[in-house]
């Protein structure tokens, strides 16, 4: 009875008109069911580098898609049958910048984050109009903005501004978000991290990460993605190098906490991994190993006035020509007082797998690791938006349940397992429901997260080669008025379209 009443809640919470850019969409009151999601259409629009990320414009059934293949350009699709999609022209980007990274539509606004000419540069977000194209504005952002959403009122756009460094690690920007205010001819605001410095050591304690060289705590800062509560007031942000998220307050432009995510230990059942591929075929156990979190995409969903904030941990790692932070465990010395099996290191076991330098040396000695640290936790997590202590996490099922279907690629075993990137938040009929991306199993994973602290999963969708954008389209803004779910997959330029039957 408990999860009914939950269910009618969170109904009754969002059962208004449907609202373009929602983080979470309001409930379109049908029958629909999630798990008769199937693929109805897909389209190539290129090669590498290709349909990266998707926005969908209901007032024209056009999608947006981010493509750097050959070209930085927003190719343009005509989704009036979905079952049949078409390439009808595209924005070329190349006149503002180095490339773009994601795009976000509201009100018949497309926003596209486009990084400097060089990399290290400000970037920019450049808005279009999305019946003709026509430039509206060019608004300067935060070093490398690489992702950008529009507020679920319309009335901000936000970037998360990486700051990646160059390769040779001599140029590092700051991390930043930029608040614009759509309504006040797109004025901007960019607010960085210097706030927290003084807690750094602190936040370390807690599982942050800050260990780029010679980087100040600002410039070690990397955003990556960012969820909108409902009423437009608070943003979450990861901070996926970092190992944390962070909560901004959008009235008053202030960072108003970090959250360290801490780590997830790899040696207990429930989260047994196989970290090797090279040990005959697909092996689940547990390992001596902890992992940072390091999560990428992310969504918020509001029940009872509290904030549920799911996260991919896909990780990441810091590989430059001037910094490369992973060593695979054969390639460094393990402390024999800690370590007492010499097998770890052959590449059967831990061998293959790759881990972090910059953690697991806690006694001071160079020469050898008391600590094994990789990066990813294979799963995805819910948070308390409020405090961000840890209230779920998918242990293992997304790795097990992709290698009893088949999806499970054993050559990435020793980095990442599944990949979990891709996050985004939708009602289908009256259920809320959550679609994680797996980039290396080429597939996306649906849940049922009426009880948001134990999400339910319902099925598991084949898609292209390497899912990299994962968009919603509730039955409300769809041209067929069945919802939609679009994955766009940059190794191979594919996006493909998902109907529920």
């Amino acid at each position: 009875m408990k999860k009914y009443v939950l269910s009618l809640v969170a109904l009754a919470l969002l059962a208004t008109a449907c609202k373009k850019g929602d983080p979470i969409d309001h409930p379109h009151f049908s029958n629909e069911d999630a798990a008769t999601f199937s693929e109805i259409g897909s389209i190539k629009v290129g090669e590498l580098g290709a349909a990266e990320i998707t926005a969908f414009d209901p007032e024209t059934n056009r999608l947006f898609v981010v493509t750097n293949s050959g070209s930085s350009r927003i190719d343009i699709l005509d989704l009036s049958n979905p079952a049949l999609p078409v390439l009808i022209g595209n924005i070329s980007i190349t006149p503002y910048g180095g490339g773009v990274n994601s795009v976000s539509v509201s009100d018949g606004k497309l926003a596209a984050a486009v990084e400097g000419f060089v990399k290290t540069d400000p970037g920019k977000v450049v808005v279009f109009r999305t019946k003709d194209y026509k430039l509206i504005k060019e608004i300067p952002v935060g070093a490398l903005p690489d992702m950008v959403t529009y507020s679920p009122d319309g009335e901000f756009i936000l970037t998360a501004n990486e700051g990646e460094p160059n390769d040779s690690y001599t140029i590092d920007p700051v991390g930043s978000v930029s608040i614009i205010e759509v309504k006040r001819n797109y004025a901007v605001q960019t607010i960085g991290f210097e706030a927290f410095s003084g807690k750094k050591d602190e936040l370390l304690a807690k599982g942050l990460r800050i260990y780029g060289p010679n980087a100040s705590f600002m410039q070690d800062i990397e955003p990556e993605y960012v969820a909108i509560s409902q009423d437009s007031r608070t943003a979450w942000v990861t901070l996926q190098e970092n190992n944390g998220i962070a909560k901004i307050d959008i009235k008053s432009r202030k960072v108003t906490n970090i959250f360290p995510l801490g780590f997830k230990s790899f040696n207990l059942a429930e989260n047994a991994i196989d970290p090797s591929d090279r040990d005959g075929g697909i092996n689940f156990n547990a390992w001596p190993v902890k992992a940072s979190y390091l999560p990428d995409g992310i969504g918020v969903f509001e029940l009872w006035g509290k904030p549920y904030v799911f996260t991919a941990n896909e990780g990441d790692a810091r590989e430059y020509a001037g910094f490369v932070e992973n060593k695979r465990v054969k390639d460094i010395v393990l402390n024999p007082a800690v370590f007492t099996d010499a097998t770890l290191r052959t590449d059967a076991k831990l061998g293959r797998l790759n881990i972090t330098t910059t953690l697991g040396n806690t006694d001071g000695d160079a020469k050898n690791f008391e600590e094994l640290y990789t990066g990813g936790a294979r799963s995805f997590s819910v948070w308390n938006g409020n405090t961000g202590a840890l209230l779920f996490d998918s242990k293992n099922e997304l790795d097990k349940s992709c290698a009893a279907l088949g999806y499970y690629d054993d050559a990435r075993s020793d980095d990442k397992g599944v990949e979990p990137e891709g996050m985004t938040l939708g009602w289908v009929g009256k259920r809320p429901i959550a679609f994680v991306g797996m980039e290396r199993a080429d597939a996306v994973a649906i849940y049922d997260i009426s009880q948001p602290t134990s999400p339910v999963l319902i099925k598991i969708l084949k898609t292209g080669d390497a899912p990299e954008g994962v968009t919603f389209v509730p039955a409300c803004d769809s041209p067929t008025k069945k919802s939609l779910l679009i994955v766009s997959s940059e190794n191979d330029g594919v996006v493909k379209v998902y109907s529920v039957e």
